[in-house]
């Protein structure tokens, strides 16, 4: 099997995983475009652009450590933040293991994540106008297991790759009464068990098929994500806070209909 790409690319990759990751705009659509412009090899590149996720959640762990050391004793095992995090990751868990193959056959590719990037502004824009300024859920604390779960099955939107799970885990946040800091900060930490089940499953997968060379590749991207998405999640806090969705949603709508043109006209 051909071997992935170069330390160049690799690098690459992992700042647009960085920047795009916690921006609801679709890490994974990105990297899918960023991908298919750099020829990465198909196989590969798919195993590639969900492992270097490990970097981006990394850094989650490490902004909100205080809230995840918590989560390690066993007294806190049964906490209401780790009821949270459970049913939030639930939903998605189980959708991933239904439909995973069709996922990967039928939706990775440009045409796929144009037309989940527009649909998914679309959505964005209603749910800023409906739902943006609601203020009753201001700490992820006040959260409930039905509020988590419910925000959940929002989050199973973004297996349509460039639907985006930051943006169908806010959108939930936000029609349950969060506001956009708390909706942020619970989608930062809810994707941790996401992305963790995302890649152990992958590489379960397909470990068979990587050889040095490309871990080598992988794990390149994966630092160069954990180093930008540091710089990435306090950024995006303070445009959520000012600016609400809809700089990213307009952004989205651009990008979709661009990659349409492109490919159609």
């Amino acid at each position: 099997m051909p071997r992935m790409g170069n330390p160049f690319k690799a690098i690459l990759l992992g700042i647009i995983e960085g920047l795009t990751e916690f921006f609801p705009v679709s890490s994974t659509g990105h990297l899918i475009l960023a991908g298919n412009v750099l020829a990465f090899p198909d196989a590969l590149a798919q195993h590639f652009h969900v492992a270097i996720q490990l970097g981006a959640i990394s850094a989650v762990v490490l902004i909100y450590r205080d809230d995840f050391f918590k989560l390690f004793h066993p007294r806190s095992w049964t906490s209401p933040l780790a009821q949270n995090l459970l049913c939030v990751t639930l939903p998605s868990i189980v959708a991933g293991l239904l439909f995973y193959d069709k996922i990967k056959t039928y939706l990775f590719n440009p045409i796929g994540v144009a037309c989940a990037l527009i649909f998914g502004a679309i959505a964005m824009l209603v749910m800023d106008k409906k739902y943006g300024k609601s203020r009753r859920i201001v700490h992820i604390s006040k959260i409930t297991p039905r509020e988590a779960l419910i925000i959940g099955v929002s989050q199973c939107l973004s297996l349509w790759p460039g639907m985006s799970r930051s943006a169908s885990t806010m959108m939930g946040g936000l029609y349950m009464g969060l506001d956009y800091k708390t909706a942020a900060k619970f989608s930062f930490m809810a994707a941790v068990p996401v992305i963790i089940a995302a890649v152990a499953y992958d590489f379960f997968k397909g470990f068979h098929t990587m050889d040095m060379p490309t871990l080598n590749i992988i794990g390149i991207g994966i630092s160069v994500a954990f180093i930008v998405s540091i710089l990435t999640i306090k950024t995006l806090l303070k445009i959520l806070t000012i600016y609400g969705f809809k700089p990213f949603a307009y952004y989205r709508i651009a990008l979709g209909c661009l990659i349409l043109g492109i490919y159609f006209l």
